[in-house]
C-alpha cells in the first residue's frame, strides 16, 4: 500500500520533472523510484514519448478523425477540451 501511495504522490509532480522544471532533490527522488517500480518507469517512459510524438507531429490530433479523436479524449479524460470555448 506504501507504494501505491508513493507513486500517486510522484505523479503529481511529473509535468515538472518531465519539462526539467523541477528540483534536483526532486528529480533524484522520481528517478530513485521508477528503479524500483516497473508501473511508474512505464508511465514515465509512455509519457516522454508522447510528449515526443506531439512536439514532432503538432498538428496530428487536427486530422485525426472526429470518432478517434473524441475517444483518445474520453480515455484521457480530457473531454473539455473537446469542444473548447470560442472567443
Amino acid at each position: 500500500m506504501s507504494e501505491y501511495r508513493q507513486c500517486r504522490d510522484l505523479l503529481g509532480d511529473l509535468v515538472d520533472f518531465l519539462d526539467g522544471e523541477a528540483e534536483k532533490a526532486l528529480c533524484a527522488a522520481i528517478e530513485q523510484h521508477m528503479r524500483e517500480c516497473d508501473n511508474c518507469r512505464v508511465l514515465v517512459d509512455t509519457l516522454r514519448k508522447t510528449i515526443d510524438l506531439y512536439q514532432i507531429h503538432p498538428s496530428a490530433p487536427d486530422d485525426m478523425p472526429p470518432e478517434v479523436r473524441m475517444r483518445l479524449y474520453r480515455r484521457l479524460n480530457l473531454e473539455a477540451f473537446l469542444n473548447p470555448p470560442t472567443s
